[in-house]
């Protein structure tokens, strides 16, 4: 399980994703990245992996307005960290050499 994040959604994050879902030009991810930012508001919920990817794109997109790219950077922000895990040791296989008969 992922550790929860310190973090809320803020009150210009939510005001912009609010005027984000408004708008009738909005794609879908930035309303699925605007929606997660609001659902954040006022507690610690973390970022799903449907919005996060969603909120990925929309940061991506030079169409993007800038309303929505400020909802989609609050969702990425309480996206849970990847769990650490130790890098796998490289095998060091020694090549076989042929003796000389």
């Amino acid at each position: 399980m992922a550790a929860k994040k310190n973090e809320t959604t803020g009150k210009k994050a939510a005001t912009a994703a609010a005027k984000t879902l408004r708008s009738k030009t909005a794609s879908k991810a930035e309303k699925t990245a605007a929606a997660s930012a609001l659902t954040q508001v006022g507690n610690k919920k973390v970022t799903g992996k449907k919005a996060a990817a969603a909120a990925a794109k929309v940061i991506h997109d030079p169409k993007a307005s800038k309303s929505a790219k400020t909802a989609a950077a609050s969702t990425l922000t309480q996206k849970p960290d990847k769990p650490t895990s130790k890098p796998k040791a490289k095998s060091k296989a020694t090549p076989k050499t042929k003796k000389a008969a």
